[in-house]
């Protein structure tokens, strides 16, 4: 029922993990003119064969597995999975069987056993395995020569460990994928994060995750027992996370050589590696894992109860009809060392689809023989016998035509060419891209199979690569495993990097940012990272911003701006600035985050911002003449306190708070020659009401009211006038242009002979052409004493133009002030200006009212009257 090949030239080289037994058959293949070797995972025969085809041409050497077949026309070099291997060696000079130990599997033994019995080279046959392959070697291949390797390095026990003290390198071993996440989700949250391995991932995904860890961008991986065959790792420790695992049918506890299986994977080469448990885990029982004595013993020496049986299967069963198929896989063999295989998915498929009435139409050994091959269709979705066979059980049907037409294919394919979705779903999307990968690998399945089993890799590569995204954005971050190894370093070997944006950087990836010269945390951090990526930051900061100060000195100074009283530099505080009362040279203190530069480009940088200030002030240049000449002896008292309530103003002053009675008129040559302009209704410094100056006294935050960016003539009256205007009736007008207006309006009295009742004619062009309109024109003028007259209407026969309207200048009360100094300030005008003595410029008698009678027409009204002051109307807009 089994049968042998020749046991000459076979080689078995037995010993636990880190023996170089994979390396040697490499070695021995390599020099042999043609070779093959079987492995027991896809992701291990694409290893050796990359491996191979480095020492050989790539023309050489061939890739065979159920879902892949690279095979160049002249190759003399196969690697296989044991699956797809020749069962008898396809006649190469050296034949190699890795881990045949997995005879002993209730799953995939018998493929193994077949292969140990039957592949032999025509030169060198190897049978790479752990020593507890001795008795069987012995019993199946009698004439084999048995070599044991010793491991290069030692294993020793470790003992429990937390998960966040976990040392660097390790490996933590769980046994179910809630318990893997979780694990990869707390070292994320510890340690920066984990690569991820699970025999649920594609080849293409395991491989990428297992290159995370191996370019030491984690320190952690997470994975299954997937991890203990096949992945050559970095290891210095391997931590278990649970010593239960089920296994199909049960949940049983490792046996002392599984173990020994994965916690071998620790320590490479020379270098030793150690084996433990995680602390704070809980088993099926309540109890935490732990290592019992007699198993810590048999690790650490590899010593293990040796196997007493491999699992067999008739490896060439009958195809008469589908009773005699089933009859022959179940057959036992006949001899002890072996035992029949329990039903593997393949059988269980047949067996049930046996019973369906599609069996019925299955006659004849080429159609048997096609049906059982549909049927060992790798279940790759983990469904279980039942829904997989309804997946065999409709291929078939598919393939009662003979083949699978290609347009049915590519939309099977395309219809799983999606990268969208979590983990989970990725997953299942990757299992059944495997399934139509293994389909189109079939000869006598598909049409145009090359380009078809091509678009499945494809897509299974493109699935592959999103689901190790999705991996790495879950259970990785970056940022905290690169900071992690940083920290230790000095300040000067902190990779952190200034990015254009602002951004700081460490190997790309962002710690914060900084806002001028201020670091701010990344707002995306976790309460666990902010302390060290804040530590992180502070080690680089003090070079960053010596850079950053030294480009602001050398070409941002044009971005510097001065707002409420601090320089800012793209929205941040570097300064504050404070102003002396002699508005020459500002005082400046540097914003508290600039402590952390260093003394030197601190002390320049404070430099710097102070030159830039004194040429920022230079529009302030009339105020500081004020205040020198408010604290010139020689001024006099009366015209330094007008300078001082002019300072107060910020260049600009009503003529009733003025106090200009007790200013004697031989101090205002002086005053003007400061640039003070008397004016009818306000005293001002002109060169202040420029929007420059306007603006520096709003940024320096000494003037609070409203900013005029331009300082238009005329603008909309605003409950808080901005600096420099005042009202006129639903308007405001800046007071330079107000004075132009009232000197018009003077001058035109003045021409009409200046007596006080004097009527005369007033152009209001100049008011208009700024804006105001003549209503609040009006209001202004009258505001400084004049009255308006309409002149009456043309009676319905009366022809030729209107009369025009008349002005008349009436104060409402004497204001020696504002008389005084209206005749000053427009001397011009000659001897027709008015006299102001009290008897002549006082209100008028009831007797010299009653002797004049009403006039005709009668003034109009341009504010109610007042007994404050001649500037009634005037406070009354004020209001």
């Amino acid at each position: 029922m089994f049968s042998a090949n020749p046991d000459t030239h076979v080689k078995a080289v037995l010993g636990p993990t880190n023996t170089g037994k994979t390396h040697l058959a490499i070695e021995r293949m390599c020099g042999h003119s043609s070779g093959m070797m079987g492995f027991p995972l896809r992701l291990l025969a694409r290893e050796v064969y990359d491996r191979v085809r480095a020492i050989k041409d790539d023309n050489a050497v061939a890739l065979i597995t159920g879902e892949e077949r690279i095979e160049p026309k002249d190759a003399r070099y196969f690697c296989c999975t044991v699956e797809a291997m020749d069962r008898l060696g396809g006649g190469k000079a050296f034949v190699a069987l890795d881990e045949a130990q997995i005879g002993a599997d209730p799953e995939r033994g018998h493929i193994f056993t077949d292969r140990l019995l039957n592949a032999r080279g025509r030169e060198e046959t190897m049978l790479l395995g752990s020593s507890t392959l001795a008795p069987m070697v012995d019993a199946l291949v009698p004439g084999a020569e048995k070599i044991e390797r010793p491991r290069f390095s030692t294993l020793s026990h470790a003992g429990s460990c937390k998960l966040s003290r976990l040392p660097p390198r390790s490996a933590v071993v769980a046994f179910s994928t809630e318990q893997v996440y979780a694990m990869a989700e707390m070292l994320r949250r510890f340690r920066g994060g984990a690569a991820v391995v699970m025999g649920a991932l594609s080849p293409e995904t395991r491989n990428k995750q297992v290159e995370l860890f191996q370019s030491g961008e984690v320190d952690y991986i997470v994975a299954t027992d997937a991890i203990g065959m096949g992945l050559n790792l970095d290891l210095h420790h391997v931590a278990f996370a649970a010593l239960t695992k089920f296994d199909g049918r049960r949940k049983r506890r490792l046996t002392p050589s599984e173990m020994a299986q994965i916690a071998g994977r620790a320590g490479r080469h020379q270098r030793d590696g150690t084996f433990g448990t995680v602390s704070g885990m809980r088993g099926a029982n309540g109890a935490p894992p732990e290592f019992t004595e007699e198993e810590i013993y048999a690790i650490e020496e590899h010593r293990f109860q040796p196997l007493t049986h491999l699992y067999w299967r008739e490896p060439e069963p009958r195809f008469d009809s589908l009773g005699t198929l089933i009859a022959d896989l179940e057959a036992s063999p006949d001899r002890p060392e072996l035992r029949a295989a329990p039903e593997a998915i393949d059988l269980a498929v047949l067996k049930r689809l046996a019973e369906e009435p599609l069996a019925t139409q299955i006659k004849g050994a080429g159609k048997v023989r096609r049906f059982w091959e549909a049927c060992s269709l790798p279940d790759f979705r983990q469904i279980g016998a039942d829904q997989h066979a309804r997946f065999v059980a409709r291929l078939w049907q598919d393939l009662q035509g003979g083949y699978l037409g290609a347009d049915f294919v590519a939309a099977r394919i395309a219809e799983l060419d999606r990268v969208q979705g979590d983990i989970d779903t990725l997953q299942g999307r990757i299992a059944a891209i495997r399934s139509w990968a293994y389909i189109c690998q079939r000869p006598d399945w598909v049409l145009a199979r090359d380009e078809m089993a091509a678009r499945a890799i494809a897509v299974e590569a493109r699935l592959s690569d999103a689901l190790h995204a999705r991996l790495t954005e879950r259970f990785v971050n970056r940022r905290t495993t690169i900071l992690m190894k940083s920290l230790g370093q000095d300040a000067s070997a902190l990779p952190v990097k200034l990015e254009e944006d602002g951004r700081l950087t460490v190997d790309d990836e962002p710690i914060g940012r900084l806002e001028g010269f201020r670091f701010a945390v990344d707002p995306d951090a976790t309460v666990a990272d902010r302390k060290m990526l804040l530590a992180a930051g502070e080690k680089a900061l003090p070079g960053i911003l010596t850079q950053r100060a030294d480009w602001l000195l050398g070409e941002g100074l044009g971005e510097l701006e001065l707002a409420d009283g601090t320089i800012r530099w793209k929205g941040s505080r570097l300064a504050t600035v404070e102003m002396p009362e002699d508005f020459r040279e500002g005082r400046i203190t540097l914003a508290r985050e600039l402590t952390m530069l260093p003394e030197g480009p601190r002390t320049r940088l404070e430099a710097g911002l102070k030159t830039w200030l004194a040429a920022k002030l230079e529009p302030l240049e009339p105020l500081r003449k004020l205040a020198a000449a408010a604290r010139d002896p020689e001024a006099g008292s009366e015209a330094r306190a007008l300078i001082h309530t002019l300072i107060d103003g910020h260049g600009v002053v009503s003529r009733e708070k003025a106090g200009l009675e007790h200013l004697p008129k031989e101090l205002r040559p002086y005053l003007r020659k400061l640039g003070v302009v008397f004016g009818a209704l306000d005293i001002f410094a002109h060169a202040l009401l420029k929007p420059a100056p306007r603006q520096l006294l709003h940024a320096l935050g000494i003037d609070h009211r409203p900013l005029q960016e331009a300082m238009l003539p005329v603008i909309p009256e605003t409950p808080r006038l901005p600096a420099g205007y005042r009202p006129a009736g639903k308007q405001a007008i800046r007071v330079d242009l107000a004075e132009k207006i009232l000197r018009a309006a003077f001058e035109s009295r003045a021409k009409a002979g200046g007596e006080r009742n004097a009527r005369f004619r007033l152009d209001t062009a100049l008011g208009i052409s700024i804006g105001l309109e003549e209503e609040n024109l009006v209001r202004l003028v009258g505001s400084a004493g004049f009255r308006l007259q309409r002149a009456p209407a043309l009676d319905e026969k009366a022809f030729g133009p209107p009369a025009p309207d008349r002005w008349i200048w009436q104060p409402r009360r004497k204001d020696t002030g504002r008389n005084d100094g209206h005749r000053d300030g427009h001397r011009k005008s000659g001897k027709n200006q008015p006299q102001h003595s009290r008897g002549k410029g006082g209100p008028r008698s009831k007797s010299r009212d009653k002797q004049r009678g009403p006039r005709k027409p009668k003034p109009v009204d341009t504010g109610p009257a007042r007994s404050g002051g001649a500037f009634d109307a005037l406070a009354d807009l004020l209001k």
